[in-house]
C-alpha cells in the first residue's frame, strides 16, 4: 500500500500558528501581572547626628509611606545600631535582638516593630511615639540603619541571641500631612559623639644567654573609653616592631611582615576597635650576641587620630638583658670567651702561658675571641674548623724538643694554621 507523501506546508503552519500563540501567552502573561496594584514603602525622616555626648539620649522621627498603587496590609519598621548606642523604652509592638560581631558585620542592637494595619498608596505616617536611642559611655562614631517593609515578618539574625520583647505600650502608625516622604526602602546614616579613645602599646624585658631562643611578646591596646568603628574612621594606624639588636628572628608573629630591619603588624584584625581590647605579636628571637645597652621598640606609626590624645604611650622599649657569657657584639669578633653567630654560640674560656699553649677555646666560624685570662688572642676560629687539630701541634713540638728545636717548629706551625 503506497504511503501518502507527507505535507511539509501544512506542518510547518501548524509549527508557526503554536509558535504564535505561545509568544502570545508569553507576553500577556507579564502585562496582566503589571496591571495589578502593588505596594511600594519608602522610609525617611532620618538624617545624621553629630555633637552627642555619653548619657545623652535622642529620638528617631521616621516617616513611612506607599509610592505604589496597591494597599500594604501590614509592615514592619527595623532598626539598627551599632555598639555605641542602644535602645530604651522599647514598645511592646517591637522586639530586640542583640547581635555579636560576625564576617563582615559588626556588633548591633536591633529592633523590628510590627504595625498590624493598612498603609494607603499616597499617604505618609509616622509612628505615634518614636523609638528612643541612648549614647553609651563608648559611643564615638557609630551607624544608624532603618528599613520598611511589607509581606512576611522578618526573621530573627542566626548569629544573635533570642530576640525579646519591648515593655513599653504598644504604638501605631498615625498619617501626618504630606511631605517629608522618603525614597528608599533603607537608609543608613552615621552618628557622632563626642569622646576620646587611647591607643596604647606595651613593650618587654627579655632575658637570656647567647644561645637562648626566648619568646618576645609586644601588646597594642585600645584603652577606651570610646570604641573605633573602623570604616568611619581614619584607618591604616599600624604596629611597628624592631627587635633588639644581637638577636634574630626564629619566627614571627602570623600577621607581621619585615621591612627594612622591623616588622609591621596590623592593630586589629576585624572592622572595629572594642574599646579595652589588646592584642598581642609574640615573635621567637635567637640571642646570637651580647650588644651593651640593645634596645629594641614597638610604636604606633603617626596617621592623624584626633580621637587620641595621649601621645605619651604610642611607643615602648623592648629591652634584653644578656646573662653569663656572651659577646659584646664589637666589629669582627665577640669577647668574654664566647663566640656568637645566628646559627648558635659556644662559650669556653682561652687561657695564654709560656709557650702558647691553648685550651677549652670557642667561637664562630672564622671570627675571633678575646678573653679576659693572661692576654692570649687566638684567631681564625677553633682549630678543628681549619683542617688542623690540636694533637699533630703536640706530636711536632715533641720531636721538636728532641732536636733542639721544639720552639721555631711550633711558630711556623701556628703561621701555617693562620
Amino acid at each position: 500500500m503506497p504511503i501518502p507523501p507527507h505535507n511539509r506546508r501544512t506542518s510547518r503552519a501548524a509549527v508557526a500558528a503554536l509558535g504564535a500563540a505561545g509568544l502570545i501567552a508569553l507576553v500577556t502573561v507579564p502585562a496582566a501581572f503589571a496591571d495589578a496594584a502593588a505596594s511600594e514603602l519608602v522610609v525617611g525622616g532620618i538624617e545624621p547626628i553629630h555633637g552627642l555626648k555619653p548619657g545623652d539620649t535622642f529620638d528617631l522621627p521616621v516617616t513611612v509611606a506607599n509610592k505604589g498603587t496597591g494597599t500594604a496590609e501590614k509592615v514592619w519598621v527595623s532598626y539598627s545600631v551599632t555598639r555605641g548606642l542602644d535602645f530604651v523604652d522599647v514598645p511592646s509592638n517591637c522586639r530586640v535582638q542583640h547581635i555579636e560581631t560576625y564576617d563582615e558585620m559588626t556588633e548591633n542592637w536591633a529592633a523590628t516593630c510590627a504595625f498590624d494595619q493598612a498603609v494607603e498608596p499616597g499617604v505618609v505616617y509616622t509612628p505615634e511615639k518614636p523609638l528612643r536611642v541612648k549614647v553609651l559611655d563608648r559611643a564615638y562614631i557609630d551607624r544608624l540603619r532603618v528599613r520598611v517593609e511589607d509581606g512576611g515578618a522578618p526573621m530573627d539574625d542566626e548569629n544573635g541571641d533570642p530576640s525579646v520583647a519591648g515593655t513599653a505600650p504598644a504604638v501605631k502608625l498615625v498619617e501626618q500631612p504630606a511631605g517629608g516622604e522618603g525614597s528608599a526602602e533603607r537608609v543608613k546614616v552615621s552618628v557622632t559623639s563626642v569622646n576620646t579613645a587611647d591607643y596604647q602599646v606595651t613593650g618587654a624585658a627579655l632575658r637570656g644567654r647567647v644561645g637562648d631562643t626566648v619568646t618576645m611578646k609586644v601588646k597594642f591596646a585600645n584603652a577606651g573609653p570610646a570604641w573605633l568603628l573602623e570604616e568611619e574612621v581614619e584607618r591604616g594606624v599600624q604596629i611597628m616592631i624592631t627587635p633588639p639588636a644581637g638577636t634574630s628572628v626564629i619566627k614571627r608573629d602570623y600577621y607581621c611582615h619585615a621591612e627594612r630591619g622591623t616588622y609591621r603588624c596590623p592593630a586589629h584584625f576585624g572592622m572595629n576597635m572594642a574599646e579595652d581590647v589588646q592584642t598581642a605579636y609574640t615573635f621567637k628571637l635567637k640571642i646570637d650576641k651580647r650588644v651593651a645597652g640593645a634596645k629594641g621598640s614597638i610604636a604606633l606609626t603617626t596617621e592623624p587620630r584626633p580621637f587620641d590624645h595621649n601621645k605619651a604611650n604610642d611607643k615602648a622599649d623592648i629591652t634584653l638583658d644578656v646573662t653569663g657569657g656572651g659577646s659584646t657584639g664589637s666589629t669582627g669578633g665577640s669577647t668574654n670567651g664566647s663566640g656568637g653567630s645566628s646559627g648558635g654560640s659556644t662559650t669556653g674560656s682561652t687561657t695564654g702561658s709560656t709557650g702558647g699553649s691553648t685550651s677549652g677555646s670557642g667561637g664562630s666560624s672564622g671570627g675571633s675571641s678575646t678573653t679576659g685570662g693572661e692576654g692570649a688572642t687566638t684567631t681564625g676560629g677553633n682549630l678543628a674548623e681549619t683542617g688542623s687539630s690540636t694533637l699533630p701541634v703536640m706530636g711536632a713540638a715533641a720531636v721538636a724538643l728532641v732536636t733542639g728545636a721544639g720552639t721555631l717548629l711550633i711558630v711556623r706551625r701556628r703561621r701555617a694554621s693562620a
